[in-house]
């Protein structure tokens, strides 16, 4: 009976320890069965192929993600690993590590498990998290970096440490290193350190770092030849120039349809969300001001942005809403609703629901045939992607897409090309 006594005092004293080790393994579990059993369509084989060829990338530009692609080809040399699992082993590591961190983030607002726990579950099963968490793609590690970011601001209004004044400045700089859209946080950032401009030092300090890391970027670029804005630029495509090119109707579309991207991602969570963002306002209103100006600089860019997929630049906003749902579900005036909250056990059932009921409207039923040779509608509306269509076999097979998709098959043939002059057959390759 005492060992049990003492096993119980260990397991409350050191729960707040332990649970970000279990949602860590839960859901780096989910994922991992969930994670695609072929290289998906879209940018993910780029990112393979690149890490397949294991050169360093010695550029920052717009679409070198350059810390991603080190960092992968980093784990497939000391992993000895092919690149395909060392792509999945970064993205659903840092995705685990993201709920982790928004778990530790509510942890410190609320001091509660409950509301913890439920915010880091809903944001890990909200759909464009999850989605990414089992592709390959730039933004769950992305995600990570983010977090602790986020977590450094809330630590530094929450404990008496200054220090976490400083690490901000070092996380979100070296964020650059892995997106540029990150610059969108910069004025939330400098807020931050207005309202804590009585601590001089480490003020200065946090601000020096953020301005090494991100000038630093412009110097290896500019001393290899490129030219001086090229980490802001890009020669591939005009989209920031083409998303101030629309009419009005098609801003109020993209309005709209970004108000379906957060329905998706968080349902009736939203609720708990609005009433995090309020409670927040009024019992700490600097704080609240800075997600709030790093809030509209993400969501409004992301909204705008002339681009198909632009759903993922939503991602750091989802974590502000992630971390307010649980500030919201902390406060909410009902109890019941606290005791409902479980019920986010039950959004994978949510995303299967909406395919099926989308799949009986005859525009459904078209959308899921043309879109058929990527595999149709679950390809859009379900996250996981086991047991998914392949973008190797679609490339050797000379298969056919009713739309243009010559810029993925570019680097397919390429990665294909490689991986026969290391050996592999057709046949294996198309298992890849």
């Amino acid at each position: 009976m005492e060992k049990l006594a003492q096993m119980s005092l260990f397991l409350k004293i050191n729960i707040k320890f332990i649970l970000p080790i279990l949602l860590f393994l839960s859901f780096a579990t989910i994922y991992y069965v969930g994670s695609f059993s072929k290289i998906p369509f879209g940018d993910c084989v780029g990112f393979v192929f690149l890490v397949e060829k294991g050169e360093y990338i010695t550029t920052a530009t717009l679409n070198s993600h350059f810390l991603y692609i080190n960092t992968a080809i980093l784990l497939k040399e000391i992993l000895n690993i092919n690149a395909i699992e060392a792509n999945r082993l970064l993205v659903i590591f840092s995705a685990s590590i993201t709920i982790s961190l928004i778990y530790t983030s509510v942890f410190n607002l609320t001091k509660k498990i409950t509301s913890s726990i439920v915010a880091a579950i809903v944001f890990g099963f909200s759909f464009t998290f999850w989605k990414n968490a089992e592709i390959v793609e730039v933004y769950t590690y992305n995600s990570a970096w983010i977090s602790i970011f986020f977590l450094c601001l809330i630590k530094t209004f929450t404990s008496t440490e200054r220090k976490y004044i400083i690490e901000a400045g070092i996380f979100l700089g070296i964020s650059f290193w892995l997106h540029m859209q990150n610059i969108l946080l910069i004025p939330a950032f400098l807020l931050f350190l207005y309202y804590f401009r009585s601590e001089k030092k480490q003020v200065y300090f946090s601000l020096f770092f953020l301005l090494f890391f991100f000038s630093l970027l412009f110097i290896v670029n500019y001393s290899q030849g490129l030219p001086l804005m090229s980490p802001l630029s890009s020669n591939q495509n005009s989209w920031v120039e083409d998303s101030f090119k629309k009419s009005f109707p098609q801003y109020l579309f993209d309005f709209l349809k970004s108000l379906i991207y957060l329905a998706y991602n968080f349902s009736i969570f939203i609720f708990f969300g609005i009433i995090g963002i309020i409670k927040l306002y009024k019992a700490n209103g600097k704080m609240f001001y800075i997600f709030f100006v790093a809030s509209v600089c993400v969501y409004g860019f992301s909204t705008f942005y002339a681009v198909t997929d632009n759903y993922v630049f939503f991602l750091p906003f989802n974590i502000i809403f992630a971390l307010s749902i649980g500030y919201g579900l902390f406060h909410t005036p009902y109890p019941f609703l606290r005791k409902a909250s479980w019920i986010c056990l039950f959004i994978p059932f949510l995303y299967y629901f909406v395919l099926q009921l989308t799949l009986i409207a005859p525009q459904g039923e078209n959308f899921n045939h043309f879109k058929s040779y990527k595999g149709g509608l679950p390809y859009y509306l379900l996250p996981w992607m086991n047991n998914n269509v392949g973008i190797l076999e679609f490339t050797i097979d000379k298969k056919k897409a009713p739309e243009t998709i010559s810029w993925m098959i570019i680097s397919t043939e390429e990665y294909i090309n490689v991986l026969k002059e290391k050996g592999y057959t057709t046949e294996q390759i198309k298992n890849f």
